[in-house]
């Protein structure tokens, strides 16, 4: 049996789909195709979970709020840390 491979391009194309939503109505009409519920349900847990780790909460904090595992939580926190993503769109409040 023969693996389906993701291309690079694939991803890329991905990318520039996502770039073109323009309101909230389009982004949810995008993943509603996208996803499953239970993988924009995670999206939106990891949000909230780097959220929260920006506003200075602890790991029990946040794992208490979103019943988030401490290996996602820990790798949403290294992205925290160390990524550019979270920290761009989302403020400190």
């Amino acid at each position: 049996m023969t693996e389906k491979k993701v291309s690079k391009s694939d991803i890329e194309k991905l990318y520039e789909v996502l770039v073109r939503v323009a309101s909230v109505d389009e982004c949810r009409e995008l993943l509603d195709d996208l996803c499953t519920v239970k993988e924009v349900e995670q999206m939106a847990q990891r949000i909230k979970a780097a959220q929260l780790l920006i506003e200075g909460k602890t790991y029990s904090q946040v794992m208490e709020q979103t019943e988030i595992s401490s290996a996602t939580l820990s790798r949403v926190s290294r992205c925290v840390q160390y990524g550019s993503g979270y920290s761009r769109f989302l403020k400190k409040e």
